[in-house]
């Protein structure tokens, strides 16, 4: 775990932190900052749905940080369906704001783009906004859902700009992020601040590889993330189906762990291709046998295709392999090469066969995969560490609370008021 962080402004100070898409402390990116506000002095809040399997009670404090979850249920049947989440989920987070009550930073993390209406609403009792950016929301309607630039389209790139004009500081998970909040959102380069995600190193931590996971075959191929019609399994899967049939090669085992929208359709696909005997869908599973397919893993794949999204956004499975000192095959993605540099190598953007040629030659070349593993891992511990990450945090805090009185908590409020009363 990174040391503990220090200034920041903190003391006697409230901060009220905004998820929408997880839950808390699930969410690894947003229990980072969580943790490293509270070590800095903060007393910190939470505001987000329930799991379904974890995270599932109402009220929690974890490590001294306070939790209050909503139930919510995420949206299906299209458009109607994500007005119907978010509105819910905008209900349920001004409810529960109420009950923290006043705080000095409200802190919202995306998607959606709509945490600024109740961040708004407490900016107007005191508190500073800071955006934290985890999606680019504009292109992630492009790349999830291929409308095109309609109406809908238009409406997010409308609440994007809205959400950047009532932010007093806006986070970004890297520097593609933080150019599009300075050239589309207008803001000032000294008002956005660079905080990258970065694997929780205590979650990642190799144990000895277990052969039998090979399932009998001299390798075994990972991947690990979402499942999502942007995230490429399917591309991953087409791969593997040329690497056995353009290139005769048998000799491998293919876990993908996680879950997601296109599960299900995965794991159909992998059915029409004939590939049952050599690839295993486990779905969510928990961390230690996360730690077993990784530690075990030959080759790890990323294979997000080149998309307006993709191609500028930072991938945690790629941070996570190269925590585990594993080899990563990627698309060629601009903030891939961002973070991986040589503990990857890049087929060109979308090209499933070269993707394939390239997993065979690293199976076939140890040497490579092992100076590989080493490079991820020393750049997760050091320029990518979170240890920067904090001091960009609390650099970001301290420039939100510069010249901000701190608000009194809601119980010194009514005590104010009962004093006034008599």
């Amino acid at each position: 775990m990174p040391g503990k962080a220090t200034g920041g402004a903190g003391s006697g100070r409230r901060a009220l932190i905004l998820v929408e898409n997880l839950s808390v402390p699930f969410d690894r990116r947003v229990w980072q900052e969580c943790t490293t506000l509270r070590d800095a002095g903060w007393t910190v809040h939470v505001i987000c749905p329930q799991g379904s399997k974890r995270d599932t009670e109402p009220e929690a404090v974890i490590d001294g940080v306070r939790i209050h979850r909503y139930p919510l249920r995420a949206a299906t049947g299209g458009p109607s369906g994500y007005l119907k989440e978010y509105g819910s989920a905008l209900w349920h987070t001004a409810r529960l704001a109420r009950r923290v009550g006043p705080v000095d930073v409200v802190h919202a993390c995306n998607p959606p783009d709509l945490l600024f209406l109740p961040a708004l609403w407490l900016k107007r009792r005191g508190a500073r906004f800071v955006f934290d950016q985890h999606d680019l929301v504009p292109e992630l309607y492009i790349s999830r859902f291929g409308r095109g630039k309609d109406l809908l389209y238009r409406a997010v790139c409308a609440l994007e700009r809205r959400t950047y004009k009532a932010a007093d500081i806006v986070l970004a998970t890297n520097e593609s992020y933080r150019d599009v909040a300075i050239r589309r959102g207008g803001r000032r380069p000294e008002d956005v601040f660079v905080v990258r995600s970065a694997p929780a190193v205590e979650r990642f931590q190799p144990v000895p590889p277990e052969p039998e996971l090979k399932r009998g075959r001299p390798h075994l191929l990972c991947y690990l993330g979402v499942m999502g019609p942007q995230d490429g399994v399917d591309y991953a899967l087409r791969a593997l189906a040329k690497l056995r049939d353009d290139l005769g090669r048998t000799d491998w085992h293919a876990v993908f762990v996680g879950s997601g929208d296109a599960f299900d359709a995965m794991v159909e696909l992998s059915r029409r291709l004939g590939l049952d005997d050599q690839v295993q869908f486990t779905g969510r599973i928990p961390d230690a046998d996360l730690v077993r397919y990784l530690s075990t893993a030959d080759v790890c794949l990323s294979p997000d295709p080149c998309n307006p999204l993709n191609d500028v956004s930072t991938m945690n499975k790629v941070l996570e392999y190269m925590a585990m000192g594993r080899p990563i095959v990627s698309f060629d993605l601009k903030e891939a090469r961002v973070s991986a540099g040589e503990a990857a190598v890049y087929a060109a953007a979308d090209d499933e066969s070269e993707f394939a040629a390239l997993v065979a030659k690293l199976l076939d070349d140890p040497d490579q995969r092992a100076r590989m593993g080493r490079i991820g891992q020393e750049r997760v511990s050091g320029p990518l560490s979170w240890r920067n990450s904090q001091a960009s945090l609390l650099a970001a805090y301290t420039a939100a609370c510069r010249d901000h009185t701190p608000v009194p908590a809601a119980d010194q409020v009514r005590t104010r008021k009962k004093r006034q009363r008599s």
